[in-house]
């Protein structure tokens, strides 16, 4: 029976009729060619070369107070983080690990506010309110970036803390030079390649025309909430990223504030636990702001409410937050202050 029907076959394709097996074979072809078509029309609608960035008000007079607002704010943010920087390379006296690290995180709070605040300042005055495509990917890779590096450098800060008041005897020999730079080269490197998948990740992203982000940034959340495909992966390795990144480095703070407190406890000097207690609650304070509203944003899924809250609390740790740093940590060390005076005093005396 077999060998019959394959004789009726090769007899069909013989005489020039096609056989079961070929009608099969090009229906099949003709089904793969049309969900081709559908995929490479879907790739061309979702083309989009830029974003409209809706921002915070579409009021026209809040949008001029809100320029002067923030101008002034990243004016002070510049200023304040520069100087610290400089502040820190000139004087002898905060040449500690705890100053190498200081220095770094104004680094990142310069860089973290310029990737953000310039192109807000801009759309406030402009009409169009665009950022190309090309743009709002590579914004988004230096705030996943700056993100990472500086809750790791807060990490960093809270793990030298411990080892300057729990081990104060081996704090110069474990918390050496080379100590230092392998210590701070973990959140650049980590930063940098964890930032390189989530934005390889929003690339994945199709959304169908759709030109308006809810924000006054390149954020993932309003990202994921108007895209039409790709979300699923994008918006899970955001909240997996975020959840593992954010509670593995509070974990580090947390367990070296125990036993930076334990150790103050066991301290017989009053003076020396008032010393540890001013040196720690600058840092607490800054990982306290810094944690409290990155958690609020990203670990949490995107809804048209979330979002909506996001952009008030995006403009703390986007603006804010960098303008904060520099003054937490000399407002409240004895340190920085005395080197400030020196500076200023040694200007003024020149003259």
């Amino acid at each position: 029976m077999t060998h019959r029907l394959r004789t009726v076959a090769l007899s069909q394709m013989i005489d020039g009729h096609p056989s079961t097996y070929e009608l099969t074979a090009t229906k099949f072809l003709q089904t793969l060619i049309i969900q081709i078509n559908r995929s490479v029309k879907m790739l061309n609608f979702t083309d989009v070369t830029e974003f409209v960035l809706l921002g915070l008000t579409s009021n026209k007079e809040l949008q001029v107070l809100f320029f002067v607002i923030f101008l002034m704010v990243y004016i002070v943010t510049m200023v304040g983080n520069i100087g610290m920087m400089i502040l820190i390379k000139i004087s002898p006296q905060l040449s500690s690990p705890m100053y190498f690290f200081l220095s770094h995180l104004s680094f990142i709070d310069v860089w973290f506010s310029s990737n953000i605040t310039p192109k807000m300042l801009e759309n406030l005055l402009s009409k169009t309110k665009t950022i190309s495509y090309a743009g709002c990917l590579v914004q988004c890779f230096f705030f996943i970036a700056l993100v990472h590096v500086e809750i790791f450098i807060l990490s960093v800060m809270a793990f030298d803390r411990y080892m300057a008041i729990g081990k104060p005897l081996l704090y110069g020999s474990k918390m050496s030079r080379v100590v230092c730079i392998r210590l701070i080269s973990f959140p650049y490197i980590y930063g940098f390649l964890t930032s390189l998948a989530a934005t390889l990740w929003t690339y994945g992203l199709y959304f169908c025309g759709k030109t308006e982000i809810n924000h006054f940034y390149c954020a993932d959340p309003p990202l994921i909430k108007m895209a039409c495909a790709g979300t699923f992966v994008k918006e899970y390795t955001m909240l997996f990223l975020a959840g593992i990144n954010f509670t593995y480095s509070l974990i580090v703070v947390m367990i070296s504030y125990l036993f930076i407190l334990i150790a103050i406890l066991r301290m017989r000097s009053a003076e020396g636990r008032r010393k540890a207690f001013s040196t720690c609650g600058s840092h607490l304070t800054a990982v306290g702001i810094f944690y409290g509203t990155l958690i609020f944003m990203y670990l949490r899924r995107p809804t048209e409410e979330s979002v909506e809250q996001g952009k008030m609390v995006a403009v703390f740790y986007t603006t804010v937050i960098p303008m904060l740093n520099p003054m937490i940590y000399s407002l409240r060390n004895k340190d920085v202050k005395e080197a400030m005076d020196k500076v200023f005093t040694k200007k003024f005396l020149t003259k």
